[in-house]
């Protein structure tokens, strides 16, 4: 045996001297004819490293030396490759064809970095990032004519930083501390301090998975804008958002800056709550516009980088839901509430099961739920009441949380009811008096009316932003839902102070979908600015100083704003 190998390494040698000699002799023959004729040369010098390989297989697999000659004949036949590229190069250069050098070049590196597999029908990408993920086109062209395709390519994201976040944040240019405002033209992402746009998403733009634009144009001759009306910040990961006129909601992913995915949902999604504990977006569809058929639908492991699903609940005729919010004290919610429509009782509900746990009736003080508010100091629910008739208020109702009973009314109290972070105080804007009305938590749990403000704008909403005069205080920022005033008011102290001329909001008509047709936003917890829209721009507000910061024009109907926190 030890004979024949030798025997086969000292012919392979002696055939591999004459090849060399061959192949010298055949390239300098290539040269001369190359000058006159490109093509020719190229197929002869591609068929005859090719042609050498097969024969070196069949000639030295007699010998068992089939594995060692197929790696070296393949490295020949590639080095060759190379070799041929270069002497193409060369000549190209010489007859000063730059542009058609510049073009092999090209074809050269797609070939070298994204090498075609499985006889060409795929294309192999190597060291993908999270970067990477978008839609890929592949065109095909013959002499019969072109086709293409579109595929979708996801990079789950690691538990490091990128290396686009890292360069990102070198240059000032993090993609966190930011608000989402989404108008209709597309999404603006604002840096609050310097009043500049960081990134604008067109509504032309392409959403990765189906390759559909953001906001595709509508029947008729109708102008192509984009309509939203709610959205949520998933984990400062995600923005999950509406789009009712297209029964679907878009998720933005926040490190990359695109459109992601489409969701679809039931007809007219309008509003979404995401409940943190659970990292489910619970989301309330309407039908249609006079909402006939709305129901209740959930999105599971909505933070997770994954094809997302809504399911439908059991929950028919539901009119609005309420999930208490986590805080730094309360991180998880167990329970979630559903008011039907005209139905006068509190359904509750478990947000692990989706089952109805109990039914609270508010039969006896004539009150049909219309909104809710929970502070963990007291364990109280606040409830917001209209009656069947609508010609008279009910007052605010309280709920037991532990007990689930209803305690009786709040005072003489109407209005919708909001809750600061830390839950010490309940704001609540009264239209049958006109005043703020705020009441005090003690840490005993005790509640307390603490004092009333007049009112000077009729509120559409209500934010709250930390005392930058007096530690662990809270002040308030009230919008007016039909005039131009803003108003900034201390609740420890109770001054108050209007902010003027800040441009009409949108008109009720103009927002149908519920809800403030003048939102407020502020940056965070600890944050000191805010924006509010109005029907043609937006303002930024320093809520340190209590004075307009910055105007931004041209956004219009920029009434959905998330804010995004350290990425």
């Amino acid at each position: 045996m030890s004979i024949l190998i030798f025997s086969a390494f000292l012919h392979y040698d002696l055939l591999c001297l004459g090849i060399f000699c061959s192949i010298f002799f055949f390239y300098f023959l290539c040269l001369i004819i190359f000058y006159y004729d490109n093509t020719m040369t190229f197929y002869a010098l591609v068929y005859y490293d090719f042609f050498r390989t097969f024969y070196g297989l069949l000639y030295y697999d007699f010998f068992m030396m089939f594995y060692a000659l197929l790696y070296y004949d393949f490295f020949r036949t590639f080095y060759d490759f190379f070799m041929l590229y270069y002497t193409m190069t060369f000549i190209f250069l010489m007859k000063r064809q730059q542009q058609t050098f510049i073009v092999t070049l090209i074809l050269f590196s797609v070939f070298f970095f994204f090498p075609l597999v499985a006889n060409g029908s795929e294309l192999f990408i190597g060291s993908v990032r999270y970067e990477d993920t978008g839609a890929y086109t592949c065109i095909a062209k013959n002499e019969v004519g072109v086709d293409e395709d579109i595929s979708s390519l996801f990079v789950e994201d690691s538990a490091k930083k990128t290396l686009a976040n890292i360069l990102w944040r070198e240059e000032g240019l993090s993609v966190g501390n930011m608000f989402y405002v989404f108008s209709d033209e597309g999404i603006t992402v604002l840096q609050p301090s310097e009043c500049e746009i960081r990134r604008h998403m067109k509504r032309t733009e392409r959403i990765v998975a189906t390759y559909e634009e953001m906001c595709p144009k509508g029947e008729g001759v109708s102008p192509q804008h984009c309509v939203w009306s709610s959205a949520v910040n998933i984990r400062d990961k995600y923005i999950y958002v509406t789009q009712p006129l297209l029964s679907r909601l878009l998720v933005v992913d926040i490190q990359a800056q695109k459109v992601v995915q489409a969701v679809a949902t039931d007809p007219f999604p309008v509003k979404m709550l995401y409940d943190k504990s659970h990292d489910q977006v619970w989301v309330l569809t309407w039908g249609d516009m006079d909402r006939t058929l709305p129901t209740l639908q959930v999105i599971l492991q909505a933070s997770v980088g994954e094809v997302h699903h809504a399911i439908r609940t059991t929950f028919q005729r539901v009119n609005d839901f309420f999930i208490p919010p986590t805080n730094l004290i309360i991180t998880h919610v167990r329970f979630a509430f559903v008011f039907l429509k005209n139905e006068p009782a509190v359904h509750k509900i478990d947000l692990e099961t989706f089952h109805r746990v109990k039914t609270i009736s508010l039969k006896n003080y004539s009150c049909i739920p219309v909104s809710m508010a929970y502070t963990h100091l007291s364990g109280f629910y606040f409830i917001q009441c209209q009656s069947k008739s609508h010609l008279q208020v009910p007052p605010q109702l309280l709920i037991d949380s532990v007990t689930d009973t209803v305690i009786g009314p709040n005072l003489n109290i109407t209005g919708q009811p909001f809750v600061s972070p830390d839950g010490r105080y309940i704001v609540t804007p009264d239209p049958l008096s006109s005043k703020l009305i705020v009441q005090t938590v003690s840490f005993q749990g005790e509640l307390g009316l603490n004092q009333e403000m007049d009112e000077p704008v009729a509120v559409s909403d209500l934010a709250f932003q930390p005392s930058f005069t007096e530690s662990n205080q809270h002040v308030v920022v009230a919008t007016s839902g039909s005039g131009t005033d803003l108003l900034f008011a201390d609740l420890s102290s109770g001054r108050t102070d209007v902010l003027q001329s800040l441009k009409a909001p949108l008109t009720a008509q103009a927002w149908p979908w519920g809800g403030p047709n003048r939102v407020v936003v502020s940056s965070g917890l600890f944050g000191q600015y805010l924006v509010t829209p109005s029907a043609e721009s937006l303002f930024v507000l320093n809520g340190k100083q209590r004075t307009p910061h910055c105007e931004v024009s041209d956004i219009k109907r920029g009434n959905t704003v998330v804010w995004v926190g350290e990425v």
